[in-house]
């Protein structure tokens, strides 16, 4: 089952990246990738604590997780800025700028 989940991901990837480009896809999975990660870490690290019990982990585990995804917003936005520094600095100083002069002159 799990295969099957990661290879409809692979297919919805693959299919972005077509449709918006791989830039903005990369961009996107950023956003996915680094507030789950986040969450699941403090799941693991305080899962002993919140989830000893069903009914804590119920009532905490969803503002803890809209708080972790709040907080990860400027990670987000540093990740994705300097991806996009890093796209843009392209050296263009192998540019020569000429004017054109028609054959006849």
């Amino acid at each position: 089952m799990t295969y099957l989940f990661l290879y409809v991901v692979a297919i919805i990837l693959i299919w972005w990246t077509y449709r918006v480009g791989w830039l903005e896809a990369l961009k996107t999975v950023v956003k996915v990738i680094v507030p789950s990660v986040l969450i699941i870490l403090f799941n693991i690290k305080a899962g002993r604590l919140l989830f000893k019990s069903p009914v804590v982990g119920l009532i905490s585990a969803l503002p803890t997780s809209i708080f972790i995804f709040r907080g990860s917003l400027p990670l987000v936005s540093f990740v994705n800025n300097w991806i996009e520094n890093k796209i843009n600095n392209i050296d263009d100083s192998e540019v020569i700028d000429t004017d054109s002069v028609p054959v006849d002159d």
